[in-house]
């Protein structure tokens, strides 16, 4: 390496395909009592290293990591940011199983066989996290996520290009516009990725200013994250596909953790989604998450449930990333055609 710079050192892996880049050293640490506040501060202090790790030439337009960091939760384990071509995300289901699996098979939180519990603190607040362990390896995780409800059901906007749309939004730990793709004219197993991505983007800037968003905990939490375009289906009798489109146009290839919590508190909202009752959730990689609604619950004065999603997390490498003084693209660039 070369003397004089300091190297952020990386655990790489993917949850159904979405990448997750952990980031274990070199960062510097973040000021603020709470994690909130760490949020802030990594956007407005420290956002060049969020770009140097996740776009180009050391990342790519759909780039995702989670960067550990001291919790301020009493409870938790330890907490984590999340990081992607935009910005922060509140809260990331695919982020979480791969981290539960990292957190075991590094020593951050003692194996306990045949099942590791511990909480993660996520933005949006405390995550239970259960990790399946046999012989000190890690496999299938599952975690139940804070309180997820609905924001909106069959709220009908104007979107550009597609005139009156019914959708509906909700917060699965992030909001999200859920609408089947049949209603913009587009099939989950036909139309081209391109479309999906153009249409889910329209929605959610259409959405943007049609629905005022509330969280009862944090105004820091109330703002739309992306669409999730669906086949329709609910997940009981076959896995539902869907594909969600968050943060500026990145397209997740895993079921997407937070969406299929979201997607959850909706079913359960429409008596579609009994206490208990398996659904099966699966991307465009084929990749699938299980998720069940484990209670009933409440946030605020808003009605809510408890949501458990599980799915499996791998590796993918490790990395050492410099950033040498001249170089005038260190910091990160985007292009996308």
């Amino acid at each position: 390496m070369i003397p004089g710079i300091e190297p952020i050192e990386t655990v790489e892996m993917h949850t159904g395909g979405e990448p997750v880049r952990i980031i274990v050293s070199g960062y510097p640490e973040l000021r603020g009592a709470t994690l909130l506040d760490k949020r802030r501060d990594a956007r407005d202090r420290l956002d060049h290293l969020r770009r140097r790790l996740m776009h180009e030439p050391r990342g790519h337009f759909d780039m995702y990591g989670a960067l550990p960091v001291a919790a301020d939760h009493p409870e938790a384990a330890f907490a984590v940011l999340f990081l992607h071509n935009e910005g922060y995300s509140t809260m990331c289901g695919h982020a979480t199983i791969a981290l539960g699996r990292w957190a075991v098979e590094s020593g951050r939180v003692a194996a306990v066989e045949p099942e590791t519990r511990f909480v993660l603190q996520c933005p949006c607040g405390p995550v239970a996290v259960a990790v399946e362990v046999k012989d000190g390896r890690a496999g299938r995780v599952r975690f139940e996520s804070v309180p997820a409800f609905t924001a909106a059901l069959d709220r009908t906007i104007e979107v550009p290009g597609f005139g009156q749309v019914t959708l509906d939004i909700g917060y699965g730990g992030a909001f999200y516009a859920i609408l089947p793709a049949s209603r913009l004219g587009l099939d989950m197993a036909g139309s081209p990725l391109r479309d999906l991505v153009d249409a889910a983007t329209v929605v959610t800037e259409a959405a943007k200013g049609a629905v005022l968003l509330e969280h009862p905990d944090d105004a820091d939490l109330a703002f739309l994250y992306g669409t999730i375009l669906t086949d329709g289906g609910d997940g009981r009798d076959r896995p539902s596909v869907n594909v969600c489109v968050f943060a500026e146009r990145e397209v997740d290839r895993s079921p997407t953790g937070s969406g299929v919590t979201a997607r959850l508190a909706l079913a359960h909202a429409r008596g579609q989604a009994k206490p208990g009752e398996r659904h099966v959730f699966e991307s465009l990689t084929g990749a699938r998450f299980e998720g069940r609604v484990v209670r009933e619950t409440r946030l605020g004065k808003r009605a809510a449930v408890t949501v458990e999603v599980a799915g499996e997390a791998h590796y993918t490498g490790s990395a050492r990333f410099l950033a040498e003084p001249g170089d005038p693209l260190k910091d990160g660039f985007l292009l996308r055609p």
